[in-house]
């Protein structure tokens, strides 16, 4: 009798952590991505090794960093006004198709022998530029192919676990392969990787939405997304924060290699098993998530896990045992993921379908756009004050800004209250609601 019960526990909790995938499209999109972001974790795991082992300079790692982000930082306020306008779907299978050719270049030039720095500052420069619509549309299309609004934020950690677990496996497999074969075949088997979303992706029964028609150019389009976005305070700090975060601390993963080869001693696999640790404390941190029922409580969550990550990186920048560190990435990762997860569910959760791109667009911007700064930032600051002090002053940023948010947290609460309540996440009935929804709304303009 126990037994059943707990066997139905069990079962009713794994209902619940996976319920986004009893939507096909859903189903579909999550296998095939499932497999490509193994290869894509292999490529990034096996580029900054190649980088340092060619170079042996911290500064070229960030420079690296910095040319295949910064792309991301300058086109994306763009390309969210053309995913607002444009059919999400192609935009996705044009975008995973470009990313593969980036790839399978990458793979001819190391088996051949001939990569050079220049050559792999291009290809981050392409790689980047495509990002910068593939990831706002990416975030986007989640919604086309959730049926049911509750399971929004389901499916968004989802998405996050799927990341997860492909980080935890693809710089383990990466750490095996570069000891074994060099990093040439992490970069084909990331580009052979590609087949498998695309063929997915073409496997998918998209209705095609309706696109209004926008009489505006581009530039009035940017104006009125960043009016939107930054004109209402619960989108715009959850966004500032999101990119303190990502420019000051995110940069930790360009310094790992340092710390893998001249801090711990090791060699790839203890730079796999470092990435990997912090892989397997997100995707906890991602599972979790799943598991909420409510987006209720994820303001609380976002400050607090920001801290969390900070004080992680703290306290690994200090530590020289290896087993130690690989325990503060888990704590690391799973920070990064708590507070990354709530921040996208609280966004895509009171946003305007119509203005959904644009807004992605910024929080794509802040998450992965201030990341090259950050990159090239850590690089310098790693030159001359060291890998441990640059991580020290990243935690320590967070921390601060997650004290800052955390004070600002009641009246955020109070404006997205109304919100909720429109929405019927918060079941409340009473006269004057839809007037205080109307003023608590974000701004049209």
């Amino acid at each position: 009798m126990e037994s059943n019960k707990y066997r139905t526990s069990v079962t009713s909790g794994l209902n619940t952590i996976f319920r986004s995938l009893r939507y096909r499209n859903y189903r579909l999109f999550f296998c095939g991505q499932s497999i490509s972001l193994i290869g894509t974790w292999m490529q990034r795991i096996a580029l900054p090794w190649l980088v340092y082992s060619i170079s042996g300079s911290a500064f070229l790692l960030g420079l690296v960093g910095f040319a295949g982000q910064i792309p991301t930082f300058l086109l994306a306020p763009f390309a969210g006004v053309l995913i607002d306008r444009w059919n999400r779907y192609t935009i996705l299978i044009i975008t995973q198709t470009l990313a593969m050719v980036q790839a399978f270049i990458l793979a001819f030039l190391v088996l051949n022998k001939s990569v050079e720095v220049w050559h792999i500052l291009l290809l981050s420069i392409f790689l980047g530029s495509i990002n910068a619509f593939d990831m706002p549309a990416r975030q986007s299309f989640v919604i086309d192919m959730i049926e049911k609004r509750e399971d929004l934020g389901n499916a968004i950690a989802l998405n996050s676990s799927m990341v997860n677990g492909a980080r935890l496996l693809g710089p383990s497999i990466a750490g095996v392969l570069i000891s074994l074969t060099g990093e040439g075949i992490c970069f084909l088997l990331n580009g052979l990787s590609y087949i498998f979303v695309i063929v997915f992706l073409l496997m998918l029964r998209i209705t095609p939405g309706k696109v209004k028609a926008q009489n505006t150019n581009v530039f009035r389009g940017i104006k009125e997304g960043f009016n939107y976005t930054f004109g209402f305070k619960p989108i715009r700090y959850i966004i500032l924060l999101l990119a303190l975060v990502s420019l000051m601390g995110m940069p930790y993963t360009v310094l790992m290699p340092v710390f893998a080869k001249s801090i711990l001693h090791g060699g790839s696999h203890t730079f796999g098993f470092l990435m990997g640790a912090s892989g397997i404390g997100a995707l906890t941190g991602a599972i979790y998530m799943a598991s909420r029922k409510s987006v209720l409580g994820l303001g609380t969550i976002v400050p607090l896990f920001a801290a969390v990550f900070g004080a992680g990186l703290i306290t690994f920048s200090l530590s020289h045992l290896f087993l130690l560190s690989l325990a503060l990435m888990l704590v690391t990762g799973f920070g990064m993921m708590m507070q990354m997860t709530s921040s996208n569910t609280i966004l895509q959760t009171v946003v305007d379908d119509d203005k959904r791109g644009r807004v992605m667009s910024f929080y794509t911007m802040a998450f992965m756009g201030t990341a090259p700064f950050g990159s090239l930032m850590a690089g310098v600051l790693a030159s001359n004050i060291g890998a441990p002090n640059t991580l020290i002053i990243g935690g320590a940023s967070c921390i601060l800004g997650a004290v800052v948010f955390a004070r600002k947290l009641p009246e955020l609460k109070k404006m997205i209250h109304p919100i909720y309540i429109r929405m019927g996440i918060i079941p409340e009935v009473a006269s004057g609601i839809q007037t205080a929804t109307e003023l608590t709304s974000p701004p049209e303009e």
